[in-house]
């Protein structure tokens, strides 16, 4: 997905999309480690966790503004 389309996500739709990312994160290491190291497509862990850091970095962002408000 792209930043724009991330951003315009809710926090519960962005909470969804990282857990999904991380089960194909651990699905894609273990297969990894089971094939000898061989992956169809061995940039896909970088493209996922790349992605899951923007994610996280949304929510982060998101989580701090809520939080300036009720301080404010």
């Amino acid at each position: 997905m792209k930043i724009k389309e991330l951003r315009e996500s809710t926090v519960e739709e962005l909470s969804t999309r990282r857990r999904d990312l991380k089960q194909e994160a651990l699905n894609l290491r273990i297969q990894q480690s089971a094939s000898g190291g061989q992956l169809e497509n061995p940039a896909r862990l970088t493209h996922i966790r790349k992605e899951i850091a923007r994610i996280e970095t949304i929510i982060t962002e998101r989580t701090r503004a809520v939080a300036a408000k009720k301080a404010a």
